[in-house]
């Protein structure tokens, strides 16, 4: 049974940075591609990075890009999300998700299992 479980959100100050975690199981890094949603309040649900499970490509929208880092550890079947430099505009649910293929895609309808949300909250 496919599952994700994400952690590592909280409060944090502006300019401050967090570490969520997405652990898997039911499948291995190896497999599928991992990507990370987050959605605001009152707004949809935006694709903003992705890890491909091929060689490991790892994929980010300009809004993100040299601000957040994804990683994976193959050992704890763990994919994380090195959030720093985080603005007001970064408060969201996170969510990580996986499309049971090897690439990566951003569009949310073509991820099939999804983890329960973590709340990140950026205010000073």
């Amino acid at each position: 049974q496919v599952q994700l479980v994400e952690s590592g959100g909280g409060l944090v100050q502006p300019g401050g940075s967090l570490r969520l975690s997405c652990a898997a199981s039911g499948f291995t890094l190896h497999d599928y591609a991992i990507g990370w949603f987050r959605q605001a309040p009152g707004k949809e649900r935006e694709g903003f990075s992705c890890i491909s499970s091929s060689d490991g490509s790892t994929y980010y929208v300009d809004s993100v890009k040299g601000r957040f880092t994804m990683s994976r550890d193959h050992g704890k079947n763990t994919v994380y999300l090195q959030l720093n430099s985080l603005k007001p505009e970064d408060t969201a649910v996170y969510y990580c998700a996986t499309r049971r293929k090897r690439l990566c895609r951003s569009k949310a309808d073509e991820y099939d299992y999804w983890g329960q949300g973590t709340q990140v909250t950026v205010s000073s």
